[in-house]
């Protein structure tokens, strides 16, 4: 799925971020055009790390992000929680898949 404009994202980030608990982020590095960050928290009392990978733009906004989400069982968790909530926003959901 790719999301795309700030409408989209704002839902789709504002959804994730709300499934979170007690999250933070490492400091960032990385160099050129690619950096990511750590994160860690929990997802209904389930552990959930992130290595969240950042490709730039030549203007320095971020262009692509690819999460890389772990345990398992948080990261199951964490799709079935963040998948029941973006099914309020099917527009979202139907624009993603168009990629």
């Amino acid at each position: 799925m790719v999301f795309r404009g700030r409408d989209d994202l704002r839902v789709l980030l504002g959804t994730v971020y709300r499934a979170l608990n007690d999250w933070r982020w490492g400091q960032q590095a990385g160099e050129g055009d690619t950096r990511f960050v750590i994160g860690r928290g929990r997802v209904a009392g389930l552990p959930l790390d992130d290595a969240m990978v950042f490709e730039l733009g030549d203007d320095g906004r971020i262009r692509r992000v690819r999460p890389h989400l772990r345990p398992w069982l948080g990261t199951t968790l964490f799709a079935l929680i963040l998948g029941a909530k973006m099914a309020h926003h099917p527009g979202v959901i139907r624009r993603a898949l168009r990629g």
